[in-house]
């Protein structure tokens, strides 16, 4: 569990607040979709769970225990992290770059090895074919998924997703979002997805928590949202076109 209480943060004195007295809890196995405008809080909220950004006031808490009472670099190799510009180092192959934390850990090479090969099957990129690849080797969509087998090598309960297909084609990122569910299910990781586009976010999460200027607006699941809106900003952010909503029937009905 994941919990943030009464959480701030303010970079300046100047500065209006970029989280303003923010309190939710992400429970265990769950996705929950952080949803909201560009500069809403979202991905601060998202980086101060691992502490590359520190909290200015109030908590965040991972398994009862305040983040900010754990050493950094332990809590980071505890947790995945995938964000949009994936991050590869160009010199390290495919293989080595998702067996670094492994390799921090002091994981011994066969270990590595046999991760690595194992997730890239997961990821659908067959290991013979992509384990001695480098980055530069990789389309924009298989550098997502190495990306999201990086964030997975040492197993971790939680990950934290930055928009991580943003950045990607229309079809390469729907099938990148298929490919999440589908591990989503299969891995039964808590999850914690930023993004700023409602359908991803009616695709993808189990909650969703809708940010506005450093607010929480309103969390539930996605039906309450679209049908009992708590504000205007978030009944105007659901406000797409009727035969849009329609596609995402199934989603609504849970089927």
């Amino acid at each position: 569990m994941i919990r943030y209480k009464h959480v701030n943060k303010t970079y300046t004195a100047s500065d209006a607040p970029a989280v303003r007295d923010l309190s939710l809890t992400v429970e265990d196995g769950e996705t929950m979709v952080l949803l909201g405008p560009s500069g809403c809080g979202k991905t601060t909220l998202l980086k101060m769970t691992n502490r590359l950004i520190e909290v200015s006031g109030g908590t965040v808490a991972i398994e009862g225990e305040d983040v900010a009472r754990t050493d950094p670099v332990t809590l980071r190799r505890r947790i995945g992290y995938v964000f949009q510009g994936v991050g590869l180092f160009p010199h390290m192959t495919v293989a080595e770059n998702i067996s670094l934390v492994p390799r921090l850990l002091g994981w011994t090479a066969t270990r590595r090895e046999a991760r690595a090969r194992e997730l890239l099957a997961l990821v659908d990129l067959n290991p013979d074919t992509y384990a001695d690849r480098f980055p530069d080797e990789l389309s924009g969509g298989q550098s997502q998924r190495v990306g999201v087998a990086r964030a997975l090598a040492a197993d971790p309960q939680y990950l934290l997703m930055d928009e991580p297909f943003g950045a990607l084609d229309t079809v390469t990122r729907t099938t990148l979002q298929e490919e999440m569910l589908r591990l989503k299910s299969q891995l039964g990781k808590t999850i914690v997805f930023v993004t700023h586009d409602i359908f991803e976010a009616l695709a993808l999460g189990d909650r969703i928590a809708v940010l506005n200027q450093g607010r929480l607006e309103q969390v539930g699941a996605k039906e309450e949202l679209i049908r009992n809106p708590a504000s205007a900003f978030v009944a105007s952010l659901f406000d797409a076109p009727r035969a849009q909503l329609r596609a995402f029937g199934h989603l609504l009905n849970g089927t």
